[in-house]
């Protein structure tokens, strides 16, 4: 890692889809342990950001994770060197079990880690006790809430060291909102650096060390958390007032 402690850095990124620039010119860095989220209006570049940090789409631009620069490595890859993924939709495997969609996001790391593995499993079931009770369930059988849980349960089996998350309060209720970003935040005390996507302001604004704000896919505003929250611009457009 770079010895100002950056885990992420993100510089003058720009995605297209044909002729529409979904990213402008876009720079942040994120440090370790850190929980750094992006907001902003559907459309504002939020996910396409996400997507090409884990090497989904061509971008142009400089994106380096502890110092290497990422673009020639293919996706399977970055998950290896610790960056995971938890996209729009969960993208859980509904014909699988709730123990074997998690069971797959170990395929990298078998030999040698059977016991951190173990452990893994552990952790995820203390911090989703839904997911224990439902390990034998079929994934596509478990409510919205019970999925997204999986979906992020499967990604700290990944041994990630930056969770890349892109919505995950999406269409849930408001109680499982808060159980969600209960367990985010208690993710990042273990350790774990996020990168946090979210429609919900001010849930995320609330658990984020420092927010960036895209607009048409630019920043317009950056700062702390609680910064962001103050601020009145923020507060019209995201906040409800």
């Amino acid at each position: 890692m770079n010895g100002d402690g950056v885990l992420l850095a993100v510089q003058d990124l720009s995605v297209s889809y044909g002729n529409i620039k979904a990213v402008r010119g876009v720079s942040f860095e994120i440090r370790q342990g850190e929980i750094v989220t992006l907001i902003g209006a559907n459309g504002a570049g939020k996910s396409s950001t996400l997507r090409a940090i884990s090497g989904i789409v061509p971008y142009a631009g400089r994106i380096s994770y502890q110092g290497k620069e990422l673009r020639k490595i293919p996706a399977d890859r970055l998950v290896a060197m610790g960056i995971v993924h938890v996209p729009e939709g969960r993208g859980i495997f509904g014909n699988l079990t709730v123990t074997e969609n998690l069971k797959l996001a170990t395929w990298q790391r078998r030999a040698g880690h059977a016991k951190e593995i173990a452990q893994q499993y552990q952790r995820v079931f203390e911090l989703f006790p839904r997911l224990k009770d439902r390990m034998n369930q079929l994934g596509g059988t478990l409510s919205g809430g019970e999925q997204q849980m999986l979906a992020v349960g499967r990604a700290l089996m990944s041994g990630g060291k930056i969770l890349l998350l892109d919505e995950p309060s999406m269409g849930l209720a408001p109680v499982l909102v808060r159980e969600i970003f209960h367990v985010l935040t208690e993710i990042n005390k273990a350790g774990i650096t996020v990168l946090l996507v979210e429609q919900n302001a001010n849930m995320a604004l609330r658990v984020a060390s420092r927010g960036y704000v895209l607009e048409t896919g630019a920043i317009a505003l950056s700062g702390t958390g609680q910064e962001l929250m103050g601020n009145p611009r923020v507060k019209e457009a995201y906040l409800g007032g």
